[in-house]
């Protein structure tokens, strides 16, 4: 069992680095828990491998950074759809006679 969670760490290090990706992603991707995630980069993985260990560092060190951001254009993005719905809604109420 220790083989398989050491791979784990390893593989999802990898796909960090190759895709830029988020620890959500990641668990996404992969079927796991954000947790999970986190702990075989953040912990495991130092243990494993300390070069990649650094590099998925320095990407999600990146994506901290950003996270403001992507949660700022995600909320803007939901409003957007919504008021485009009432619109839609408004519309065919109007060709309905309403």
């Amino acid at each position: 069992m220790k083989g398989i969670v050491e791979e784990r760490a390893v593989e999802l290090g990898e796909y960090i680095v190759e895709h830029k990706a988020t620890v959500r992603t990641a668990a996404k991707q992969f079927g796991i828990s954000k947790s999970t995630v986190h702990k075989d980069v953040a912990q495991r993985l130092k243990y494993i491998d300390l070069q990649l260990y650094r590099k998925v560092k320095r990407v999600l060190e990146v994506n901290k950074a950003q996270r403001h951001i992507r949660g700022g254009m995600a909320t803007r993005m939901k409003y957007q759809k919504e008021a485009a719905s009432r619109q839609s809604e408004r519309g065919e109420m109007e060709k309905d006679g309403g």
